[in-house]
């Protein structure tokens, strides 16, 4: 007789055979679901790997094998090695830039009216793609002010502080009344005198690249006992005028800077007006006139972003543009649950904001500053276009990294799987560690 229970007689328990056709059966169901992805999995992921491994072992030919060669020419070849360097510039710099600007971010839109537009804001790069940053950055780190972002603000901040170029390339004729004088600079050939107007013609600037508020030159009138002289550009468009007489079509050599020199020493000095006249002192008489060589030098044309030394850290600076937001927003949704009381209570006690940041908000958020940081070191490992596009092809080998040597070692007319196999395998070995610290981390976070 069955056993009784308070709700009535107990169910008799179900045949074991019956139980391992259930379990069975559930486990088939659960295989059939499962099966699409693994398929993919294994299609997409595994055997790609798989082959991957398998090639790297073999030379640019595949025919024959190569063991181990492929690796070792990984760290011992000049350009592979400078990408290995590179993308550990990489993985230190950028993560650790993007994730502190998110959290500064962060924190200081924190209680302004503002934050969410500025954020926003923040946010807009990531909706562009790598392409598209790509081109942009390529364009804004133009080396031609009038085309690069970066270097004409640098160039406005330069001139701002240091006095711009003059006359680049200007210089005498051999019939004009001047000579060299050392050091790219110019003199007259005989003193100067009071009585007479000085006459001080260049040529060589282009109209075009001429002050835009210079205006036509005119002859210096004697007088008063002082030195006054014209300085212009003693060329005259389309044609016609003669040489050492100002013609009304010439123009005046605005802001030149010119010297009165008496035994080596200058005792005097003028700056031109638009129309080129300057005026000396008496104490110039008998003076030589001299143009220092800084007239004369090449204009400040900012700096060469995409140069040999510049250019990792200018495409690291476009990849923070575009992921600074991504670590911004996150973070941000980390502090929305961080506990005012905390804070709060620390203000009581006589904490600064500094010491509330740095002792309760940081710590708080450690969590979700691993998630960050973690995420964005998986993602550069695998940087490729942003260096693809902004590095030029003359700087490309010094920005390169292991993505990139993968393509250009994969692909073109001198391919070479075995390496790029061997490449790809490494840049496995590389992401592996820092996944398995991710997942460790999240299984930890779920178990408390």
């Amino acid at each position: 007789m069955p056993p009784v229970t308070a709700g009535g007689p107990a169910r008799p328990a179900p045949p074991a055979d019956k139980r391992k056709s259930v379990t069975g059966t559930r486990k088939m169901v659960a295989a059939g679901f499962l099966l699409p992805a693994l398929v993919l999995l294994g299609a997409l992921v595994v055997y790609p790997i798989g082959y991957s491994l398998y090639r790297s072992f073999f030379d640019q030919s595949g025919s024959g094998f190569a063991g181990l060669g492929n690796y070792v020419e990984i760290f011992t070849d000049d350009t592979i090695l400078i990408a290995v360097k590179n993308n550990a510039i990489w993985v230190v710099v950028a993560p650790t830039v993007s994730t502190a600007l998110g959290l500064i971010f962060a924190v200081l839109t924190e209680r302004v009216r503002w934050g969410t537009a500025f954020k926003l804001i923040v946010f807009m790069p990531m909706a562009i793609s790598m392409l598209a940053a790509g081109i942009i950055f390529r364009l804004v780190y133009e080396q031609d002010p009038e085309r690069g972002v970066a270097n004409a603000v640098w160039v406005g901040v330069h001139d701002t502080f240091a006095e711009s170029a003059g006359f680049p390339r200007a210089r005498p004729l051999p019939v004009h009344p001047l000579e060299a004088a050392g050091g790219g600079a110019f003199i007259t050939k005989e003193p100067v005198s009071a009585g007479t107007p000085v006459q001080i013609p260049l040529v060589g600037v282009a109209p075009a690249k001429m002050p835009s508020d210079a205006q036509p030159a005119k002859t210096a009138e004697p007088g008063d006992g002082k030195i006054h002289g014209t300085a212009w550009l003693d060329f005259t468009r389309g044609g016609g005028g003669k040489p050492n007489v100002v013609d009304t079509k010439e123009l005046g050599l605005k802001g030149i800077r010119v010297e009165a020199v008496k035994d080596g020493k200058v005792v005097a000095e003028a700056r031109a007006g638009a129309d080129g006249t300057f005026t000396l002192p008496a104490s110039a008489d008998g003076a030589l006139l001299r143009l220092p060589a800084d007239n004369f030098r090449e204009p400040y044309n900012g700096v060469n972003w995409l140069g040999p030394n510049l250019v990792t850290p200018a495409i690291i600076g476009s990849y923070v543009w575009m992921w600074a937001g991504f670590a911004m927003v996150l973070i941000a949704a980390g502090l929305a649950s961080v506990p005012r009381e905390l804070m709060e209570a620390a203000r009581v006690d006589g904490a600064n904001e500094w010491q509330v940041f740095r002792r309760i908000t940081v710590p708080l958020l450690a969590p979700v500053l691993a998630v960050v940081l973690v995420t964005l070191m998986i993602n550069v490992l695998k940087i490729f276009d942003l260096v693809f596009i902004i590095a030029p092809g003359s700087s490309q080998d010094d920005a390169n990294v292991l993505a990139l040597q993968l393509y250009r070692s994969s692909f073109g007319t001198d391919a070479d799987l075995g390496l790029g196999s061997a490449i790809a395998v490494l840049l496995l070995l590389l992401v592996l560690p820092v996944m398995f610290f991710n997942i460790r981390r999240m299984r930890r976070e779920t178990r408390q």
